[in-house]
């Protein structure tokens, strides 16, 4: 992982990325309190990708995120924390965008 990790400035964009940084963090080794509102946060993640999901009901999951991330307790582990710290700057693009960007549109 390099120093430096670029966060989307597109808002569905970051959110693909939030679940991607959510994803990694499985694989390190945190506590597992922490593990488990990571785990938490990942699944909600991942549900915010889906496309059937309305621009509301999208950015729910995405405030659902960030507050299960602020409950999680600190990983003992650098890159985890990396992850953690984007996934969070993730949120925070989704969340200070309007809500009619946050809909995927089609290339077709």
């Amino acid at each position: 992982m390099t120093d430096e990790i670029d966060i989307p400035t597109e808002p569905r964009a970051a959110v693909d990325a939030l679940a991607t940084h959510l994803t990694a963090t499985a694989d390190r080794p945190v506590p597992p309190a922490t593990n488990r509102w990571l785990g938490e946060a990942e699944a909600v993640a991942r549900d915010a990708t889906s496309d059937d999901l309305d621009t509301q009901t999208r950015r729910k999951r995405v405030r659902q995120v960030a507050t299960l991330l602020e409950s999680a307790d600190e990983t003992g582990d650098v890159v985890a924390d990396r992850h953690i710290e984007a996934a969070i700057e993730c949120c925070q693009v989704i969340l200070s965008t309007s809500q009619s960007r946050l809909v995927r549109t089609s290339a077709c």
